[in-house]
């Protein structure tokens, strides 16, 4: 069992919405790369790599990356799994979306040759099912009611609310969301780093009468100090996902109990191995995992669902459905059945590459 081919394809996608923006970007557009391996009986394994400038890399970047790396996946066998990605970050400092994709395919691929779902090589299913939460972009106040409006009248019973960081205008945004979307909705809130950690406490004195459940990353990535007061001083959870960007910082948030939990993305951590390993500190610390939202097609949410259904307790909604709102997706689909995002049937991820 060989891998005998490593492929690449470009994966361009506009967003149905193209002024989609948050505190460190506007993005009306992806332009990721598909990675195709392949092994001697023609099963295909399937890999996604996430490229957004502000967040993880660009498009040229990732082809770089993947280009680079696909040249010593060629021969190897299927089952060294483990032994592929060691050699892998070692060959290449930084770029996890990029580790991931390789990741990704790897899993998939021997899966599909194997017959099993993703999920088995994790060791099992812990739920067929997974509760989604869809994201509020910044727009003016009026504008989020009516897409919280529409989203909760669809089923999704948890929002988060993209925050700019402008207290008074915050405030107004978060007021108008739960009045659209009603009391049965959770709401939570994230700034994207754009708060200081006192001003985010004095910002909450007149955000908590809406019904706050979380408040994610409101303070700078390096500022570990300021999560560790918000966690301390505020009555809501207060979650990490800039500050999670490797399984080093996930240790040492749990270690420090930080935060009350951690935003986990497979894309950011380089791939489902370290996404596990992130999963089992979280676990043994007591400290609640969620998985956040990666941009990109089918694919990568078919991905992060499967790793989402091996996790022991997800207490908040994901964020695996924003691939409803690209255009242009090359897979078959992964359809959102009342807020709920449930396992596909079938080898491998559950998704095929359909052009």
């Amino acid at each position: 069992m060989k891998i005998t081919a490593a492929t690449l394809q470009p994966c361009t996608q506009a967003l149905a919405d193209p002024q989609w923006k948050f505190a460190r970007a506007q993005v009306p557009r992806l332009e990721g790369w598909v990675l195709r391996l392949a092994d001697e009986e023609g099963h295909e394994g399937l890999g996604y790599c996430h490229a957004i400038p502000a967040i993880s890399t660009h498009g040229a970047g990732a082809e770089a990356g993947l280009a680079f790396l696909a040249r010593q996946l060629v021969g190897r066998p299927l089952d060294d799994l483990a032994g592929t990605m060691e050699e892998i970050d070692a060959t290449l400092a930084y770029q996890p979306s990029v580790k991931a994709a390789i990741d990704m395919a790897l899993h998939d691929l021997l899966a599909r040759r194997l017959g099993v779902p993703v999920h088995v090589l994790m060791g099992g299913k812990l739920r067929d099912a997974v509760p989604l939460s869809r994201i509020l972009p910044i727009k003016a106040p009026e504008e989020m009611a009516a897409l919280a409006g529409r989203l909760a009248e669809e089923g999704y019973r948890q929002l988060k609310l993209k925050l700019s960081g402008d207290t008074d205008v915050d405030v107004q945004r978060i007021a108008a969301v739960r009045a659209a979307a009603g009391e049965g909705v959770a709401l939570t809130l994230d700034p994207n780093q754009s708060y200081h950690a006192k001003q985010m406490i004095a910002a909450f004195g007149r955000m908590e009468r809406y019904g706050i459940a979380l408040i994610e990353q409101p303070v700078p990535a390096a500022d570990f100090a300021g999560l560790a007061l918000l966690t301390r001083t505020l009555p809501v959870a207060i979650e990490a996902d800039e500050s999670a960007q490797s399984v080093r910082d996930v240790f040492r948030l749990v270690s420090e109990r930080a935060v009350d939990v951690i935003n986990l993305k497979p894309t950011n951590l380089g791939g489902i191995r370290r996404f596990l390993q992130a999963v089992r500190i979280c676990e043994a610390g007591e400290v609640v995992c969620r998985i956040g939202a990666a941009f990109g097609p089918a694919l990568l949410q078919a991905m992060a669902l499967q790793a989402a259904c091996v996790v022991r307790r997800l207490p908040y909604a994901c964020e695996l459905s924003e691939h409803l709102h690209l255009q242009d997706d090359p897979f078959t689909p992964l359809p959102v059945q009342d807020g709920q995002l449930r396992l596909p049937s079938g080898p491998g991820c559950g998704v095929a590459y359909a052009p």
